[in-house]
This record gives structure tokens, C-alpha cells and sequence, in this order.
């Protein structure tokens, strides 16, 4: 008897950004699978594939927004689904990798939450997970299986590339992102600056910019961060490279949670642009937002899921910058 192998694509996507899931769909030429979604008046979320899925190389996309423990549950629920439906491999897509940062201990008696997240996701079934942009590349050692870290420094550089003309400086809101920085710099033959700040470990999204190591003056800035939360980091660096005599200012990041204050602090902060991606879904009050450029992440996720179905390389992709 001949057996014909039929190795086959499904992509599933939870509730919180269906849009980006879509587009990622249509690059790849297939259509969402057919899931059955609800929640119990309790508020228990239930999630059931509606065909079959058995022997299927499975993706489940979720980005884990707000309300974020929802969007990581309703996850978990889909890949342990697809799993008891015998799946043949599920790998799951967080667009962006809820409780990132928190990676480490700062203060006695704290958890690793993001560890934590990660083992989850193992025990639901995960053979594969898949991000854009960690906080931290710390956070693929917490995984024991394969673990592609992507990013968006691609997609969001091309757009520079078209906006900027004249000497550049790539200024890193903090230290720690100085390697990020540097990557941005190589693609647009730019210098590099950061920003020294102070955090308060004791309180969460606080903290204050000190000074500025490196040359702005006469240079148009770009500040490049994994993230904007409540904005205050990029915004405070935003007005310190004015005052150094930056001839523009540009924030790019590839998350755009927006919490609480940052769609204001943004409108009020002097910057040309502010550039983003849809891994998080965008507000309507941040898209009203004259400033803001959300370019889709779509394509690269797209590639990546493609070379993972077949087993070709994903960092060739990126040609080295997603580690």
C-alpha cells in the first residue's frame, strides 16, 4: 500500500488581533481554520477547532494585549485543543510575548513571570513558539523547545530609509538597549547615542532620564525602543534630543501597547513621527493620532511561518538580526 504524506498548513487565530492573522493568512495563501470561540457567563474562555485537524502542522496567533491574561488563556485553550485533536505540530505566534519583562529578579521574593508564561505554554502542547521583538533575548533560554525570536527592524529601517535625508543618529531610550540600537544604525549608516536613566524599582513605569551619551546636535534622531507601555521613557528622551539640537525626532518601536497617559503623551511630545507595528492592535484614540505610522508585521511573520512548515532557516530571513 502507498502512503501519500499530506503534510498540511492551518493557521488559527484567537480574538485579540484577527486582522493581523488575516493578512498573515492571505500572504500565505490559506484561510483561518474554522474555530468555534465563546465565553462562559463566569467568564471561562472555551475554544473549539470545528474540523479536522489531525496530522495538521498547526499555528495559533494571539497577540497578548488587553486584557492580557484572557488573551494568554484563550490561547493555552486553542493549542491544548489542538493538541487532544492530534495535531501533528503546534507552534504557538505571540506577536508580541506577554510579561516580558518580567525576566529577573530586581527585588527579593519575585517571580519570573516570564518563565512562568513560557512553561505554560509547554505543558498546554507547544512544540514551537514564535515573537517579534522580545524585551529580552534572555527569554529563548527560558524555553526548552525551539524558540524564533523575529524582528521588525526590517520593515520599520525600509521606512526610514524613505523619510530620512542627512546624517542620523539612532539613540537607545537606556543602556540595555544599546545592541538594539546599533542594528538600526548598520541598516541606516548611522551613529549611535543612549540615554542614561534611572528606574524606580519599587514603582512600575517610572523612571527619569539623566543625560545623553553621544552626539545629536545637527543629526535627525531616531529613538528605538522594543516598546512603548505609557510612553514616558521615549518621550522624556524625545525632549532631551531636542535640547541637544536634533534637527528631527522620530520614535520607532515595535510595540505599541499605549497605556494609560501615553496616547496624550505622545500628542504633546515634540517628535515628528512616532512609527509602530500592528503586533498589538492600536486604539481608536492612538489612530487618530496624526503622528503615528503603524506598519504591518504581517510579511515577516508570514516568511517565517513558511520556513518553519517547510524546515528551512528562519535568521537567514533576517540575515542575522533577530538574535
Amino acid at each position: 500500500m502507498d502512503i501519500v504524506s499530506r503534510n498540511r498548513l492551518m493557521l488559527f487565530s484567537g480574538g485579540t488581533n484577527v486582522d493581523l492573522a488575516e493578512e498573515v493568512a492571505d500572504i500565505l495563501g490559506v484561510r483561518l481554520g474554522n474555530l468555534q470561540r465563546s465565553t462562559f457567563a463566569n467568564g471561562e474562555s472555551y475554544a473549539r477547532p470545528a474540523e479536522s485537524v489531525r496530522g495538521a502542522d498547526a499555528f495559533v496567533i494571539q497577540s497578548h494585549c488587553h486584557p492580557i491574561n484572557d488573551a494568554i488563556m484563550e490561547q493555552l485553550i486553542i493549542i491544548d485543543a489542538l493538541k487532544r485533536g492530534s495535531a501533528r505540530r503546534i507552534t504557538a505566534v505571540m506577536p508580541f510575548y506577554g510579561y516580558s519583562r518580567q525576566d529577573k529578579k530586581v527585588l527579593p521574593r519575585e517571580p519570573i513571570t516570564a518563565r512562568l508564561v513560557g512553561d505554560l505554554f509547554m505543558t498546554a502542547g507547544a512544540d514551537r513558539l514564535v515573537s517579534v521583538d522580545l524585551h529580552t533575548g534572555q527569554l529563548q533560554g527560558f524555553i526548552p523547545k525551539p524558540f524564533d525570536a523575529l524582528t521588525a527592524i526590517p520593515i520599520i529601517t525600509d521606512y526610514l530609509v524613505d523619510q530620512i535625508n542627512g546624517p542620523t543618529a539612532i539613540v537607545s531610550p537606556d543602556a540595555g538597549g544599546v545592541k538594539r540600537a546599533e542594528k538600526y544604525a548598520r541598516r541606516l549608516d548611522a551613529s549611535v547615542a543612549f540615554i542614561y536613566k534611572r528606574r524606580d524599582p519599587d514603582h512600575h513605569n517610572v523612571s527619569e532620564a539623566l543625560d545623553i551619551s553621544g552626539e545629536v546636535s545637527g543629526r535627525h534622531v531616531v529613538i528605538v525602543d522594543d516598546m512603548i507601555d505609557t510612553a514616558g521613557t521615549v518621550v522624556n528622551a524625545a525632549e532631551m534630543a531636542r535640547r541637544g539640537g536634533a534637527l528631527s525626532v522620530r520614535i520607532a518601536a515595535t510595540h505599541a501597547i499605549l497605556s494609560g497617559p501615553a496616547v496624550d503623551r505622545i500628542k504633546n511630545a515634540p517628535v515628528d513621527e512616532v512609527i509602530v507595528t500592528n503586533t498589538l492592535p492600536v486604539s481608536e484614540d492612538a489612530a487618530q493620532l496624526d503622528k503615528l505610522v503603524v506598519l504591518s508585521i504581517a510579511p515577516i511573520v508570514a516568511e517565517a511561518l513558511q520556513a518553519i512548515f517547510m524546515d528551512s532557516s528562519v535568521s537567514e530571513i533576517f540575515l542575522g538580526d533577530n538574535v
